[in-house]
């Protein structure tokens, strides 16, 4: 299957980099300049303090937020309010995602106990199982930019692409469909990958992580079980109402950050890696800034993924300082976020853009740029226009 445009030959190991002919000077693909130690060295010390009381105030900021917002909505119970909630709910249950990811990689204290307590009750009441998610956002970073051993919106290659049928294609790369895409993940994995964020035995888990993922499968079930109960008692249009729609909402804030934050950049494709070429600076390094406008704050600044990816221990609330500290030392391996208006609408145009482009990449190369398959590309912008 041949890309979308045919390009010469012109990257490293011969393998064609698109970026080439944007910045004849620079290529991000090869191996940096400085090392990892060096960005740690330029990030001040105490953003790497982690203060529980200020991590635990931000769940109840949220938390009370969350409650004030479903009290009104009920108080006021009127279809010009109902959509204005369900917008602000999801995002709100987006943001506590964020505060649960924080204790899952152990930025939000310094207690294990403490994590994990918060990050269950988090993840759990927006039907996450927090422990298989966490260890499997764990592979995630520890492989990122890696074509086979990443986790989250990892490469298809062409033989797996090849071998998807037409419907498996329609959903994973026509907007909005993709951004639905979570729930099935955590049951099903991506395409090539098998195994499930429930399951013990799971290919995700070693055998001594099992207890923790029945524990965080039970806490799902029992999230899963209060909501059927609570049906059972105002009625499951209710629920939908308090509870489903925003939680489709926060699907949609799920997938669309997390592909953002690794595809679609606006000035060229990002480099992806396999064997020798790949290291942990150098997958890192893929990863791409993003500029939410008011939301910044209501999700916890994640927008500031670069430094987050390299030292996701540094808590939330000093990702902005870090990242300000640290980008002298990365350059042009940073790349400087688009301003967003209020609300962040220009990240839509890069979403479909890089779904319609960025659907494969080679079997083969320890360097590899997104190709496009031509014939599904003219099927998704005759469906745009």
């Amino acid at each position: 299957m041949e890309g979308h445009e045919a390009k010469p030959m012109n990257g490293v190991n011969g393998i064609h980099n698109p970026n080439k002919e944007d910045d004849a000077d620079f290529d991000p693909s090869a191996p940096p300049p400085f090392k990892i130690a060096e960005i740690r060295a330029a990030i001040p010390k105490h953003c790497w303090v982690k203060n529980p009381w200020r991590s635990l105030s931000y769940v109840i900021r949220d938390i009370l937020v969350i409650f004030a917002m479903a009290a009104a909505a009920i108080y006021f119970n009127n279809w010009y309010v109902w959509p204005l909630y369900w917008a602000a709910q999801g995002t709100m249950f987006w943001a506590v995602f964020v505060l649960g990811h924080d204790c899952g990689h152990g930025s939000f204290s310094d207690s294990r106990v403490l994590n994990s307590v918060v990050g269950h009750f988090l993840h759990s009441a927006i039907l996450v199982p927090y422990n298989g998610w966490r260890i499997s956002h764990r592979t995630h970073h520890q492989n990122h930019g890696h074509v086979e051993n990443d986790e989250s919106w990892v490469p298809l290659t062409e033989k797996v692409y090849t071998n998807l049928d037409e419907s498996t294609r329609k959903f994973r790369f026509r907007v909005p469909y993709p951004i639905f895409a979570y729930p099935f993940y955590l049951w099903t994995r991506s395409p090539g990958k098998q195994g499930s964020h429930f399951n013990p035995y799971s290919d995700l888990f070693a055998p001594n992580e099992r207890k923790d993922v029945i524990t965080s499968t039970v806490c799902w079930t029992m999230m899963l079980a209060l909501l059927v109960c609570i049906s059972f008692i105002v009625g499951p249009v209710q629920v939908l109402k308090i509870y489903g729609v925003p939680y489709w909402i926060f699907v949609m804030w799920l997938d669309m950050v997390t592909y953002l934050h690794h595809h679609g950049y606006d000035e060229h494709k990002l480099p992806w890696y396999r064997g020798k070429e790949w290291s942990y600076l150098r997958g890192g390094l893929t990863t791409v800034d993003r500029d939410y406008g008011l939301i910044n704050n209501i999700h916890h600044d994640i927008g500031t993924h670069v430094i987050h990816h390299l030292f996701p221990q540094i808590p939330h609330y000093h990702l902005v300082e870090a990242t300000k500290s640290a980008k002298h030392v990365l350059g042009k391996y940073y790349r400087e976020p688009k301003k967003s208006g209020p609300f962040p609408f220009h990240l839509i145009n890069n979403l479909v853009a890089s779904m319609s482009n960025d659907h494969y990449v080679s079997d083969t190369g320890d360097i590899v740029y997104y190709q496009t398959d031509p014939k599904l590309y003219k099927s998704l912008k005759s469906k745009l226009i």
